[in-house]
């Protein structure tokens, strides 16, 4: 007991807290001995899952984080989730390997059957951070340290992800480029920054639902998607990336990899003047903003709706 609390509700506290798991140092301080706890374990009141950690539940019971926290808890003190396991936690990209990667601060860290200890000498308290209870490294870190474990353009997607869920820092990723200036992950991720417009690799799924979720969110009326317009003018099909053909609204989502050319951008221009003279509203917006600040695009488009709706009901016109 720890005063007069049960010693078993202290760890099932403890085990809410920490995704089930818990290490020996945190049990002595709860007044439960490394012997006790083995103890407990021999009967099946405690799981060894790593040397140094147990849990109230098997360990194929662990959830993939309970699997992460015992990773770190297992390396010792100032350990940190890191490299892919890091990316999934913050969300950056998935990960569905079995190897849990974990950083120590120091040329030390105990060795485990199925964690990469990734020691560091510059991890510094800038680095870290905490996601879920579970120690790991900022996202800063995080994306230079997935320049050592993957390749380009996974680490592209990875920038653009942070970007657009709003947790790139731009200053902290060069802070990180600054003082790991002898590392491999730091040239890569220097030379990314400078040729790599940052969140230009979405992919059309990636936009589709996030136009999706817009479109609720907003309570949108009914739209097509990837839909060809005829018009009466005799030139080519349009196809609209979104169309809400009731009120005559073309959503035209632009990347730069096929609307900064010259070429692109003259088309551009011809689809939106038939468009117009046809009386269709066209209504552009970056993946960017779709992806990243979707209740802007959301307020916007909803204003262009409603003023077509007025428009249309006033002097109406046969649909396309």
């Amino acid at each position: 007991m720890l005063g007069q609390v049960p010693i078993g509700q202290l760890l099932t506290a403890l085990a809410i807290d920490q995704h089930a798991v818990f290490g020996v140092h945190q049990l002595r301080e709860l007044g439960l001995s490394a012997r006790a706890a083995r103890g407990r374990a021999a009967v099946g009141d405690l799981h060894r899952i790593h040397r140094g950690v147990y849990s109230l539940v098997p360990p194929s019971l662990l959830t993939r984080r309970g699997r992460w926290m015992a990773a770190v808890l297992a390396a010792g003190p100032g350990a940190v989730l890191s490299h892919r396991c890091a990316a999934a936690l913050h969300e950056l990209r998935a990960y569905n390997g079995t190897k849990l990667e974990v950083t120590f601060p120091g040329r030390s860290g105990r060795a485990h059957p199925g964690i990469e200890i990734h020691r560091s000498r510059t991890l510094t308290d800038a680095d870290v951070t905490t996601v879920n209870n579970i120690p790991c490294t900022a996202v800063a870190r995080t994306l230079v340290d997935l320049a050592d474990v993957i390749a380009r353009r996974p680490l592209e997607r990875a920038f653009d992800q942070a970007e657009i869920i709003g947790a790139l820092n731009l200053r902290a990723v060069a802070d990180e480029i600054d003082r790991n200036p002898h590392r491999a992950a730091a040239r890569i991720v220097r030379e990314l920054l400078e040729e790599h417009y940052i969140g230009s690799t979405a992919t059309w799924s990636d936009l589709e639902e996030a136009f999706i979720e817009i479109g609720r969110t907003f309570d949108l009326p009914p739209f097509e998607v990837n839909q060809l317009i005829v018009l009466p003018d005799g030139g080519p099909p349009i196809r609209a990336d979104f169309l809400f053909r009731a009120q005559r609204v073309v959503v035209e989502a632009d990347s730069r990899t096929y609307h900064l050319t010259a070429q692109a951008f003259e088309r551009d221009r011809d689809r939106d003047q038939r468009l117009g003279a046809h009386r269709f509203w066209s209504f552009r917006a970056t993946w960017k903003q779709i992806l990243g600040t979707a209740d802007v695009v959301g307020t916007r488009l909803l204003a262009l709706i409603h003023h077509a709706q007025r428009v249309l009901a006033a002097s109406p016109i046969a649909a396309a």
